[in-house]
């Protein structure tokens, strides 16, 4: 093997690795600016200018804090959970492009950069095989801390994860059944006319509200709700360990909206993007800045779900409608090869939003409706 293709590999990885390192720090300081500005308030503003030093400031108090260990944890278990949290968060966007080939002959260079580290064949298998590791590491760090309320939100984060997982994968199958490809880059080309999140917008919703659920963001944030267990499977974690976590959470977050761009809204693709390749990464940055905005709008905005209505959320709506909306986008590429594509195109998003309309509309009564014994 070449090894300058080995040398651009370990400068990409790196490269990527520091992106997301230092894109958790300032996305935790971009949320509580955007949160402050949604409830009238001014946010971080004290470290540094606008407070863009709170961040580092935060690093260095948690490097600092005192690391405590319950006695009868699973010491081993108890500290490769939070490693088997964050590997999963960084290795997902392995498949991801942020940007077509760029040349370097125009510099007098006679080579190519590709800004992805991995280009196969199954990259959206790949993604769905390590978003499903995650669990793995939240199970752990709630078995191993030998505590009711850590094993309790461990058991709700298995649950909650596993049901919309199915959703996800489903939406993802709408999108490789419109590609004819599960190469992440092929995804990307074959939005060059239109958007799959204007084509079948319903399956571009229940991937969104599913990433939220794996990400235990709110409304979905079950496992840690800290009025019922205290702060969930990392109640019993400190110090840098429960900086992990952290970092593992919002690490994913911008991941999960690396991937939905690339998937649902033309990834690299913008203006003159043929002309100069460089706005590749550009635009994937503004896409993925915009979805982020999008989570924290959630999270301000929506409350918390009860947990029993969360499961019937993914198993009578969710879970339904995305094999609904597989269906209909089949149907439409069949119909798309005697009508032609904007057909096609047309079908198969009025019929999805309106599947999905009456669909929620029939079952509203039994998700609104209180039980009583």
């Amino acid at each position: 093997m070449d090894w300058l293709l080995l040398l651009e590999w370990a400068i990409k990885s790196i490269i990527l690795i520091f992106a997301l390192l230092g894109g958790f720090a300032y996305l935790t300081w971009y949320e509580r600016r955007a949160l402050a500005r949604m409830q009238v308030r001014i946010g971080p503003n004290r470290a540094g200018w606008q407070g863009l030093l709170q961040p580092i400031a935060d690093a260095i108090k948690l490097i600092f804090k005192e690391e405590l260990t319950p006695a009868r944890a699973e010491k081993v278990l108890f500290i490769l959970a939070p490693i088997l949290t964050v590997v999963p968060a960084v290795v997902i966007t392995a498949t991801v492009p942020w940007g077509p080939d760029i040349p370097l002959n125009a510099i007098g260079i006679p080579y190519t950069i590709k800004p992805y580290i991995a280009n196969i064949n199954v990259g959206a298998i790949y993604i769905t095989a390590i978003a499903s590791i995650a669990v793995y590491g939240i199970v752990l760090a709630g078995w191993s801390s030998d505590n009711k309320y850590a094993m309790l939100g461990a058991l709700r984060s298995t649950a909650q994860m596993v049901s919309y997982e199915l959703s996800l994968g489903l939406s993802l199958v709408v999108v490789i059944l419109m590609t004819g490809s599960m190469n992440m880059i092929q995804i990307v080309e074959a939005q060059r006319s239109v958007w799959f999140a204007v084509v079948q917008p319903v399956a571009m919703a229940i991937f969104m509200i599913a990433t939220l659920a794996e990400l235990n963001r709110a409304p979905f944030d079950m496992p840690e709700a800290e009025q019922e267990l205290t702060a969930g499977y990392h109640t019993e974690y400190s110090g840098m360990k429960f900086a992990l976590f952290f970092m593992a959470e919002y690490t994913k977050m911008i991941a999960i909206s690396a991937i939905a761009a690339a998937l649902f809204f033309g990834g690299y693709l913008g203006p003159f993007i043929d002309d100069l390749p460089v706005l590749g990464p550009f635009y994937m940055f503004l896409k993925i800045l915009a979805i982020l905005f999008w989570m924290i709008w959630v999270r301000a905005t929506w409350p918390r779900i009860r947990y029993d209505r969360l499961m019937s959320f993914s198993w009578k709506v969710m879970l339904p409608l995305s094999l609904a909306v597989v269906m209909i986008t089949a149907v439409g590429i069949v119909l798309g090869f005697s009508f032609g594509t904007v057909a096609q195109w047309i079908f198969t998003s009025l019929l999805s939003l309106l599947v999905a309309f009456l669909f929620t509309l029939a079952i509203d009564r039994s998700l609104r409706r209180k039980l009583y014994a």
